[in-house]
């Protein structure tokens, strides 16, 4: 079985201890590639650095929303000369987030923004962070952001770039079937995280079930979410194996073909083809 983590903080310091052995338990539960995005520029060139280290590690470069504060003329440059490495894949982890407010709203706008335009200029997809107020399921994030991306994604199309037949991922997506479905009319892919596999997450798999497939993701979005039954404990990896077969189950299929599609679905999303 060939899986696929397109989301896990693989360079913080919470697998200083043992990065490895986790790296050793996602390969013996089938994880083949990973996906390890930046946060800030300085993060950014950490996660590039740990990806360009071993075979199957992959990297974004981006400004998180609650890291907006440090963003500054010089930073579109500087992630600009990272993706210069061929293992470095996306934009992100960029969006917006209405729960921390971590920095003004406006600004997180305007970093969003031109990241978009870096995004379009390097034609790298974008791992795309939202979330509301008081993590509500609707909001005016999430029509902020689709406004965004409906300009965005229609200058791609404009311009006839290739981008626009694989602009991004909603990453750890927890908002409406309404607002996913506009995201897939645009290109967009949706990404699903150990929640899911909660007893208590009802909406979250009804979402799921109302999705197509072929316009999945999977990931872990490590050391945070951990899936069921490893809940409680810091996630890694290996354990997008549980949300794999939680998906599985929605969708009454085989784990083995959730695998091959997500891996595929990120495939054509990333273009990493033989890189490792």
């Amino acid at each position: 079985m060939f899986l696929t983590d397109t989301h896990c903080h693989l360079d913080f310091n919470w697998f200083d201890a043992d990065r490895p052995e986790v790296l050793e338990r996602a390969a013996q539960a089938g994880v083949r590639r990973l996906l390890i995005p930046g946060l800030t520029l300085a993060s950014s060139r950490q996660a590039l650095k740990l990806a360009e280290s071993r075979t199957g590690l992959f990297a974004a470069a981006g400004v998180h929303p609650n890291e907006a504060l440090t963003w500054d003329p010089q930073t579109p440059e500087g992630l600009r000369q990272l993706a210069l490495s061929p293992r470095l894949v996306a934009i992100g982890e960029i969006g917006l987030d209405f729960y921390r407010d971590g920095a003004p709203r406006d600004l997180q706008v305007r970093a969003l923004e031109q990241q978009l335009v870096l995004a379009a200029e390097l034609s790298l997809p974008v791992l795309l962070h939202l979330r509301e107020q008081d993590d509500a399921v609707d909001g005016p994030a999430s029509g902020r952001l689709l406004e965004l991306l409906e300009r965005w994604v229609a200058g791609l199309r404009s311009r006839q770039q290739a981008l626009a037949d694989r602009p991004g991922v909603l990453h750890s997506f927890s908002g409406s079937l309404e607002t996913a479905r506009r995201a897939i009319d645009l290109g967009f892919f949706i990404g699903v995280t150990g929640p899911v596999t909660f007893k208590n997450a009802k909406a979250r798999q009804e979402l799921v079930a109302g999705l197509p497939l072929e316009r999945l993701l999977i990931e872990t979005d490590a050391p945070f979410l951990t899936p069921v039954p490893h809940r409680g404990g810091r996630n890694e990896p290996a354990y997008v194996a549980e949300i794999a077969k939680k998906i599985a189950e929605i969708h009454s299929r085989s784990q083995e073909e959730i695998a091959r599609v997500t891996a595929a679905n990120a495939d054509h999303l990333f273009s990493w083809g033989d890189e490792g």
